[in-house]
């Protein structure tokens, strides 16, 4: 095991997000080098995943974004585990993203279990009203579908990111998994605001 500098150490965390102990470690482990060193974090850090995916997410940003013609304006909070990944660039514009499409897509809620009791019971009893026709073996079904397909409409977490182009339809909920495998730490969307005027 070999003496490592400040710089590799840097240059590590800069690439992984690690902790500056787990850095030097994984660097004095591999004897300095850079590729080695990352391997070593990946390797540990599914070990470490699954262990912090019970912590919670007290760090994160505040991402705010207000569309052209200052006609909507969006507040979102995004939690993560630590202060280095709330600093890395890749969860800044997760969040930055996340707060235009909340913009662009007007969700109601952050996940199904925020969608207040009364709007799904209006939709529930739409739903029931609309399949009144259907014969009734379907008819519990077509309104179950009913449910989930307006869910996925108003659940942030559900709704697929508006910029298709750059996401290839994944929803929210994707992508928030994805950056929480790639930080190894547990990601969450905690709660967001959008300002319409007029509205």
């Amino acid at each position: 095991m070999s003496e490592v500098s400040a710089q590799q150490v840097k240059a590590l965390r800069d690439r992984t997000g690690a902790g500056m102990l787990a850095c030097r470690d994984a660097l004095s482990e591999a004897d300095g080098d850079l590729e080695r060193a990352v391997e070593i974090l990946r390797t540990r850090g599914e070990a470490q995943a699954a262990k912090r995916a019970g912590e919670e997410a007290l760090e994160g940003v505040i991402q705010s974004y207000v569309h052209a013609g200052n006609k909507i304006g969006v507040l979102v909070e995004v939690n993560c585990q630590t202060d280095f990944v709330a600093r890395n660039q890749k969860f800044i514009e997760f969040a930055r993203e996340l707060a235009l499409h909340i913009a662009a897509a007007a969700p109601l809620a952050v996940s199904e279990q925020d969608v207040p009791a009364s709007d799904r019971e209006r939709e529930q009893r739409i739903a029931t009203e609309q399949a009144a026709d259907r014969p009734e073996n379907v008819r519990e079904r077509v309104v179950t579908g009913k449910l989930e397909k307006w869910l996925d409409e108003v659940v942030l977490l559900r709704q697929r990111h508006v910029n298709e182009d750059k996401h290839g339809g994944k929803t929210i909920e994707e992508l928030r998994a994805a950056l929480a495998s790639e930080t190894r730490e547990n990601i969450v969307v905690r709660r967001f605001a959008r300002f319409a005027v007029g509205g």
